[in-house]
């Protein structure tokens, strides 16, 4: 028996894993392979070494700039070395396995190669965890019981607490990182936002690689084609700018979906369980950036899980601190207000994205407020809102 099994050894699921170790609490951590790279640009801002300061010592490509490019390419750039603390561009499959082992290291109990497919339960209550493996079928039984598998998890869609994504509350993405000479700036990570809901990028990598994709959000996904639209941005002009040969070595390649309405607050616990991640919809609605957050979502819920294991109450009137945390209706409102952005800035072609730029380039306070929306998921502020409606 486990004081809590977590479904899912990604950077939420391993974070949360890690604090309950080290608090002494017997964790089953469950992953379906951990050799499995989840299609993800891998931009991850400087806040992730309040969570990971074991990061710094580790090679993970630095970045100390963005370019941001609206659909009319109006573009928008800032560079912060020797301003602020860098950021780290990272391979998902080194990185996911980096913040796991730390996790195990805690004393945490990996699972690899188990597929999570249902509860096990007794007198309609959830008691535990079924999962696959090539061994044949397993059963982990545990108190707390915490998802962080991903918007394909089996048992979000058996837990109640939501149903089936929408389409509209979705992006889906494809991407592929590359190898071989190029001109990118390796300090700065570049996107390139469409005039459909959708928006590429171009994240350099150490040697001569990078990672290359687009996504596109809500009802356009019924409009455009993914892979079309996938190929026409690797031979766009302006991509080509940095990108002059023909024949990169592809080292991989994949598609992915990922929430986009923002926090699912009405849908992130019940009694003895609670969800984390992207199956809480922990991923910004404008940048698509997921990592941070997530990994915030793991550490309150493991908190939230501490506090309910030691008051031997693990029904939802417990668990509920997990979503009224601070920390977490916080993320929750900038998502919120982030959202509310989303639509306008896709407005007119994307032509609003650019005057946002244009206002950026001479107003300084405004400037600060758009370079904290995109690299820090922070909410955008009533008054950067209003200078938009009365500039437009």
């Amino acid at each position: 028996m486990y004081d809590v099994i977590i479904s899912g050894a990604g950077p939420s699921g391993s974070k949360c894993a890690e604090i309950l170790a080290k608090n002494g609490f017997k964790v089953a951590l469950i992953e379906k392979d951990t050799n499995w790279r989840k299609p993800c640009g891998g931009a991850v801002n400087s806040r992730i070494f309040k969570y990971y300061p074991q990061l710094r010592r580790m090679n993970f490509h630095r970045i100390n700039g963005i370019k941001i490019y609206s659909a009319d390419f109006h573009n928008f750039e800032y560079k912060w070395r020797n301003v602020m603390d860098y950021s780290i561009n990272v391979d998902r499959q080194q990185f996911d396995n980096f913040v796991r082992d730390i996790a195990v290291d805690a004393g945490a109990e990996l699972f690899n190669q188990n597929l999570s497919y249902d509860f096990i339960t007794k007198e309609n209550r959830r008691i535990g965890i079924k999962a696959k493996s090539p061994s044949g079928l397993q059963e982990y039984y545990g108190k707390i019981i915490i998802i962080a598998d991903g918007m394909s998890s089996k048992l979000v869609k058996k837990s109640g607490l939501r149903k089936k994504w929408n389409i509209e509350d979705i992006g889906i993405a494809k991407c592929a990182i590359m190898e071989g000479e190029n001109k990118i700036n390796k300090e700065t990570i570049s996107l390139f936002f469409k005039s459909y809901k959708g928006y590429g990028w171009l994240f350099p990598l150490e040697n001569n690689k990078f990672n290359i994709g687009c996504g596109i959000i809500g009802e356009d996904i019924l409009r455009y084609n993914l892979n079309q639209i996938y190929e026409e941005f690797l031979n766009d002009t302006n991509v080509k700018k940095y990108l002059s040969k023909n024949n990169y070595r592809k080292i991989w390649e994949g598609a992915y979906p990922l929430p986009g309405q923002g926090v699912l607050e009405k849908s992130l616990y019940n009694d003895n369980i609670m969800l984390i991640g992207d199956n809480g919809g922990f991923v910004s609605p404008l940048s698509g950036e997921g990592i941070c957050p997530g990994i915030v979502s793991g550490k309150i819920a493991a908190e939230t899980a501490i506090q309910a294991l030691e008051k031997e109450e693990i029904s939802k009137n417990t668990l509920k601190n997990y979503k009224f945390h601070p920390t977490i209706k916080k993320i929750t409102r900038s998502f919120k207000l982030t959202l509310s952005l989303v639509d306008f800035c896709f407005e007119n072609q994307g032509q609003n994205l650019s005057k946002m730029f244009k206002i950026a380039e001479h107003d300084d306070a405004f400037r600060e407020k758009l370079i904290n929306l995109f690299l820090f998921n922070e909410a955008p502020s009533k008054d950067f809102i209003m200078k938009l409606k009365f500039e437009n």
